[in-house]
């Protein structure tokens, strides 16, 4: 098969493996909600685990895909890919729609663990391997953080309309998104290593770019959608809760099932960056409790400088 149909073929397998994984998360999310809904959790426990944490599966499905089929590149570059453009590009351009307003309280506690993530990223990156050593703790880290979060939470009375989500509905939505996000990963990865391949773009710059991009969608969509409605605290919990998820779940969870050997392409700028860019957030939102216009646009124009660093 000559060259550019081969490439077309993967492009294809990347488009329908993005709409697939993103009809996937939408069915999780919704089903973890009803759940949620059923089990009386707060709204804020909900906002923190299925809207900041569901919007994450596909990135959570592809690095799993990626690490089994030996693509770590794709794995890696995934997560610290998807962290980086959730604040750049997704914040950014939700902050330009509508200046975010920021919940001191809700900083105060959720910064503390997103920069501890941040920094552990940082260090595997450095180091060159995420070993199962590694990945329990990142993922005990996770474990810990949801328990506080949900003892540290009012749990709500009981409301009237939850009684007429079922329970099996909610199996289905679970257990649909599921396969969704599982075969949606499955072409998403096989499609960008082959193009990676094809085009002699290393599976860093395309777990870096393309896939990260691809499985923030849900993330884009949910923050953009928060922004529009002027809920820009919506769109500010969905990218923190998101972050620290990327780290200690998504990369937790890969390195506990299987190791995983940094590229040696994927090179401390892009932990530099990732750290800066999460600094920088941190930064902008304890500075008059705000992320402006302006500052959204900054963050976008610093996205558009990285993507510009990427590519030779």
């Amino acid at each position: 098969m000559p060259l550019v149909h081969r490439c077309l073929l993967n492009i294809v397998l990347i488009l329908v493996g993005f709409v697939v994984l993103v009809v996937g998360g939408e069915l999780l999310v919704r089903g973890a909600v009803a759940l949620a809904r059923r089990l009386r959790l707060s709204p804020l426990v909900i906002g923190v685990t299925v809207v900041g944490f569901g919007t994450s599966a596909p990135e959570l499905a592809t690095s799993l895909v990626a690490a089994l089929e030996d693509a770590p590149g794709i794995a890696v570059g995934n997560v610290v890919g998807s962290n980086i453009a959730n604040i750049l590009l997704i914040l950014g351009l939700a902050a330009v729609m509508m200046p975010i307003i920021v919940d001191r309280s809700a900083l105060k506690r959720d910064s503390v663990v997103l920069i501890a993530a941040t920094l552990a990223a940082v260090a595997i990156l450095f180091l060159g391997e995420a070993s199962r050593l590694a990945g329990f703790v990142l993922f005990a880290g996770l474990i810990a953080y949801l328990t506080y979060v949900i003892r540290t939470s009012p749990r709500p009375e009981a409301e009237e309309e939850t009684a007429m989500v079922g329970a099996g509905r909610s199996a289905a939505y679970l257990a649909g998104g599921l396969v969704g996000m599982i075969g949606g990963a499955m072409l998403l990865v096989q499609g960008a290593v082959a193009l990676a391949e094809a085009a002699g773009v290393s599976e860093a710059v395309i777990g870096l770019t393309i896939v990260a991009v691809g499985t923030s969608l849900p993330e884009l969509v949910t923050s953009v959608i928060a922004a529009r409605k002027g809920e820009g605290d919506i769109a500010l919990g969905n990218v923190i809760g998101s972050n620290i998820f990327n780290i200690l779940g998504i990369l937790g969870l890969t390195a506990l099932i299987t190791p995983i050997t940094v590229p040696a392409d994927m090179s401390v700028r892009d932990g530099g960056i990732l750290l800066a860019a999460t600094v920088a957030l941190l930064v902008v939102c304890r500075t008059g409790l705000r992320v402006t216009r302006t500052e959204g646009l900054a963050f976008l124009a610093l996205y558009v400088v990285y993507l510009w660093m990427l590519w030779p």
